[in-house]
């Protein structure tokens, strides 16, 4: 895909997954049933095969339909409660289907964090995107260019933390016919990932972008999950000053050449702050498109994320629920203390939490894991404790709840989505 031909990225988002149904299955995908072989995706939705008794083959990850779409309507509904504009970031599943589910529940765009996750995105149609990144390689940029001079409803907002990071922007876009919308980040202080750490600086990099015809600024965004030592005083002091950096920017007229002002924020830990206090945002000589991006919901997790969502602080509002399931065997039981499971660092998320031993089937009957426990993953292996009570025998399944959606997603391209008797009605393609 090159800056001069972008048409290839215009098909509409129905069209451009109608065609992941046409993808033919085969050995690139783990775990889907070895006599699926050659039927496509759409005709093996068709056959609705069971998820334990239909020839799937272990280790095999699985979204829970119900949890998932539970998930979407739980998001869409608080973000319409609090007045935010949501454009959830699609890093944590890279997958379009989900994207455009994440759209119909009623998120204004996605957010993504580099280049080749927006080609994705256009790919599929997907017309309003977050670039929660400075972007200053040229090749990109000049692609980016090409997408928003070639279709005019498309909008791309990125971030700009530094004088230098505008000069290089400035130079690839040079010939642009539309400017490139951007917002200053604010850091979350010293010590935190990206983004201006004083607003003096955040001023210097604002005047860079007015003097440029290719940048325009539109507001300003940070990420509070970077806050040191965040806890709910700092969170929302970090998220006060944001909101100020913005209205000083206004009062200044920074922009005036936009017809809203971005304010944005929000990972999946903070986002009642990010509510709280966007919430005190004043009237500003535009509307305030008040953008949240927090993304880990749409499957939640059984570890990192069930401990720190927001919902345990709020639970009036609701609760997210863990939608996967990474399903295993066992393969071997050397002793009474010890099992193996045929998944490792190859298949579940680790970089958090390991997996958690949740459910164990035998013959077709489901029950707890109690006595068991993951205590470390091999390559392929995932190394189980076992306590006197636990009934445990080779060939068993084991449900693994896990930690961290963002590095669950990425090691499977086709995830089934399975009722909860079992019947695979869905599956889900990722472009890692």
């Amino acid at each position: 895909m090159t800056a001069e031909s972008p048409s290839e990225t215009l098909a509409s988002p129905s069209e451009a997954l109608a065609r992941l149904a046409e993808e033919r299955v085969d050995h690139r995908f783990k775990g889907l049933p070895p006599d699926a072989d050659g039927l496509t995706v759409g005709e093996l939705t068709g056959r609705r095969r069971n998820l334990f008794t239909d020839g799937f083959a272990t280790p095999v990850l699985a979204l829970s339909a119900e949890r998932l779409e539970h998930n979407l309507r739980l998001m869409e509904t608080y973000a319409t409660r609090h007045g935010l504009t949501f454009a959830p970031h699609g890093k944590t599943s890279m997958a379009p289907q989900l994207f455009q589910r994440q759209i119909e529940h009623g998120a204004w765009g996605i957010t993504l964090a580099v280049p080749h996750q927006v080609r994705v995105a256009r790919a599929f149609g997907v017309q309003r995107i977050f670039l929660a990144n400075e972007l200053v390689d040229p090749a990109a940029l000049r692609w980016i260019s090409a997408q928003l001079d070639a279709d005019d409803d498309f909008r791309l907002l990125c971030y700009v933390d530094s004088v230098r990071g505008v000069e290089l922007m400035d130079a690839a876009l040079r010939g642009a016919r539309r400017p490139l919308d951007v917002v200053v980040e604010l850091a979350a202080g010293e010590g935190a990932r990206t983004g201006v750490r004083t607003e003096a600086e955040c001023a210097a990099v604002a005047d860079a972008v007015a003097g440029t015809r290719t940048l325009r600024l539109v507001g300003v965004a940070g990420y509070e999950g970077e806050v040191p030592g965040a806890d709910p005083e700092r969170v929302h002091a970090w998220l006060r000053r944001l909101v100020a950096l913005a209205v000083d920017f206004d009062k200044a007229g920074r922009f005036a050449h936009t017809d809203e002002i971005v304010v944005s924020a929000g990972g999946s830990a903070w986002f009642d702050a990010v509510a709280d206090v966007f919430a005190e945002i004043p009237e500003l000589s535009s509307p305030v498109l008040k953008v949240l991006r927090s993304g880990a919901y749409v499957s939640h997790d059984d570890g990192h994320y069930r401990k720190i969502t927001p919902f345990n602080r709020v639970p009036e509002e609701g609760a997210l629920e863990p939608a996967f399931r990474l399903w295993t065997q066992v393969v071997s039981r050397p002793s009474a203390e010890q099992a193996f499971l045929n998944a490792g660092k190859r298949d579940a998320a680790y970089d958090l939490d390991l997996p958690f031993a949740q459910v164990v089937r035998r013959d077709g009957v489901e029950r707890p894991a109690a006595g068991i426990e993951v205590t470390a993953l091999s390559d392929q292996h995932a190394w189980v404790r076992t306590a006197p009570e636990a009934d445990l025998e080779v060939g068993d399944w084991v449900g693994l709840g896990l930690s961290h959606p963002c590095t669950s997603f990425d090691k499977w391209q086709l995830i089934p989505v399975a009722e909860a008797d079992g019947t695979v009605v869905d599956y889900i393609r990722t472009f890692f």
